[in-house]
């Protein structure tokens, strides 16, 4: 194929947002897309065919992919994107709430995998880039459940692609640091807010909306979703940003009390 001619793309979570500027981008390098959203979104000027899906949902998700082998054939591409974002203390959240996070942002991105699969396989070829975070290999303080959906996506992801390169199709992470999106915006609250942790959940709230002010605009996640999709020789990991990879250094060459003592200092917690 060449490159007024990508394939196929499906990008999860595309109304808003990064998926948002994914699929545009996407578009704009040769890909037919489809993208998803929880509920009906209006028809999109841009060229991209949006669809209904839940990806909690086994029969939502079956019927998307279904939907878009009749309109295109194939699938060639999937960016899992969809997700959702929980601020607050570990111990704040029950059970429960811990549960749905993991089934939108990590049994969601199975669903939808498994969902795509045979195609690819049948294709003989694919590429599925999962949206991951810098908080998928770094602590994330008062993100904790967060992070751990997303420190899983790596070690699924990783997995995934050794055991799916047999049959042509590869696997790749993109992770973007804090990016200017309406992400802070709609993260959840926890179900049991305890008192003990207002006074470093109001400092931490503020570092949060500092650095989202000067974070990285979605176009250049897209970017790198775009290159880790169309990378002759893709690489597992793709830092999206400039304070992405300064953090990937960090965390790789900088001695684990340093690393520790400048992110709690980074944060306003104390050292």
């Amino acid at each position: 194929m060449n490159k007024t001619n990508l394939g196929v793309a499906l990008v999860t979570g595309a109304s808003s947002g990064i998926g948002h500027a994914t699929a545009k981008a996407l578009l704009e390098a040769g890909f037919r897309v489809f993208g998803t959203s929880r509920r009906e979104a209006g028809e999109r000027t841009d060229g991209v065919t949006m669809l209904t899906c839940d990806v909690t949902d086994d029969a939502s998700v079956a019927k998307l992919v279904d939907d878009v082998l009749a309109k295109a054939g194939r699938i060639d591409l999937l960016v899992n994107n969809a997700g959702m974002g929980l601020f607050g203390g570990a111990e704040e959240s029950s059970t429960a709430q811990a549960q749905a996070l993991f089934d939108v942002n990590v049994f969601g991105v199975l669903r939808v995998t498994n969902a795509v699969l045979p195609a690819m396989r049948r294709q003989g070829k694919g590429r599925i880039v999962n949206l991951s975070s810098v908080q998928g290999f770094i602590p994330a303080p008062y993100f904790a459940l967060y992070a751990s959906t997303k420190h899983a996506i790596e070690g699924y992801s990783e997995s995934l692609d050794h055991e799916l390169r047999p049959f042509g199709i590869r696997v790749a992470l993109v992770e973007p640091a804090y990016t200017r999106t309406s992400f802070e915006e709609n993260l959840a609250a926890p179900d049991q807010v305890l008192d003990i942790y207002d006074s470093a959940r109001a400092g931490m709230t503020l570092a949060v909306r500092k650095s989202m002010e000067s974070g990285d605009a979605p176009e250049a996640v897209a970017a790198t979703v775009l290159k880790a999709a169309t990378d002759p020789a893709p690489k597992r990991r793709y830092t999206a940003g400039k304070m992405a990879r300064q953090v990937s250094l960090l965390r790789r060459f900088v001695p684990a009390t340093a690393f520790d003592k400048s992110l709690r200092k980074q944060l306003g917690l104390p050292v």
